[in-house]
C-alpha cells in the first residue's frame, strides 16, 4: 500500500505575472516593515520563489525593486484623487479622501517610511516619486475648482493642505489610528475649507472658487454643519469687524 503525498502545481508565469507577483509581495512588507528591514531573500520567500529568480526581474537588487514598488504604490495613491467631477466639491474630496485614508490604513508603516525619509534606500529618484504624487493630487484638486490658471496663491494653498493630509495621516499613524477614520476625513475637507477661506480674503481668484464651490453645497451637507458649528466660536469677534 501506497501513500500519496499531496503537490502543489506548480504554474508558470508570464513575465509581467511573474513580475507584477514580486511587486505585490514586496509591497505587502514595505507596507509591514521599513525599507531598510526587508530583504531580497524576505521577497522571494513572500512570492514562493527563489533569490536568483527575484535578481532575474530585478537585476539592480532591492533598490530598483523598491523603486518599483515605490512606483506602484505611488500610482494607487495618484488614482486615489481621480473623482468624477459631479456633487458638491466636499463630497469629492470626502470620496478621494476614503481612498486615500484606506490606502494609508493599509499600508500602516510603509507608509510611514514612504513620506517620512530617512531610509537607506532613498534616492533622489525614490524622492521624486513620492513628490510626483503630491503634485498629481494637487492637479487633481485644482481641477475640480475649476480655475483654468490658477495662481500662485491657491496653487500654495491646495499643495500646502496635501501636506496637510500627509501629516494628519502621518499623527493618526503615531497616534494608534485615533481617531475614527470616518472623523478625520470630515475634519481634513473642513481644512481644506477654512484654508481655502483664509486664502481667499488676499486673492480674489480663490475668492471667485469659493463662491462657485459654496454655492454647489446643500445646507443639510458637510459645509452646513461647519458653518454652524463655527459662527458661534467667531460671533463673540464682531467687535473686530
Amino acid at each position: 500500500m501506497t501513500s500519496e503525498v499531496p503537490t502543489r502545481a506548480y504554474r508558470r508565469l508570464g513575465v509581467e505575472e511573474r513580475r507584477s507577483q514580486l511587486l505585490d509581495a514586496a509591497l505587502s512588507l514595505f507596507a509591514a516593515r521599513a525599507p531598510e528591514e526587508v530583504s531580497l531573500d524576505d521577497v522571494a520567500e513572500a512570492a514562493g520563489v527563489s533569490r536568483p529568480l527575484v535578481y532575474r526581474y530585478f537585476p539592480g537588487g532591492k533598490q530598483q525593486l523598491y523603486e518599483a514598488a515605490l512606483r506602484s504604490a505611488a500610482e494607487e495613491l495618484e488614482h486615489c484623487f481621480a473623482e468624477p467631477p459631479e456633487g458638491p466639491l466636499t463630497q469629492r474630496l470626502a470620496n478621494a479622501l476614503d481612498r486615500y485614508l484606506a490606502f494609508v490604513d493599509e499600508h500602516d508603516a510603509g507608509f510611514s517610511a514612504l513620506l517620512q525619509g530617512g531610509s537607506v534606500v532613498e534616492t533622489s529618484r525614490t524622492t521624486a516619486i513620492v513628490d510626483g504624487v503630491r503634485r498629481a493630487a494637487a492637479e487633481h484638486i485644482l481641477v475640480h475648482l475649476e480655475v483654468e490658471e490658477p495662481a500662485p496663491r491657491l496653487r500654495m494653498t491646495v499643495r500646502m493642505w496635501i501636506t496637510a493630509v500627509e501629516a494628519a495621516s502621518l499623527i493618526w499613524l503615531d497616534e494608534e489610528k485615533e481617531p475614527p477614520l470616518d472623523e478625520l476625513r470630515d475634519w481634513l475637507v473642513e481644512q481644506f475649507v477654512a484654508c481655502l477661506v483664509a486664502t481667499a480674503g488676499r486673492d480674489a481668484q480663490t475668492a471667485g472658487a469659493v463662491l462657485a464651490a459654496l454655492a454647489m453645497e446643500p445646507a443639510d451637507g458637510p459645509m452646513g454643519t461647519f458653518a454652524r458649528a463655527v459662527l458661534p466660536v467667531v460671533s463673540d469677534a464682531a467687535h473686530l469687524l
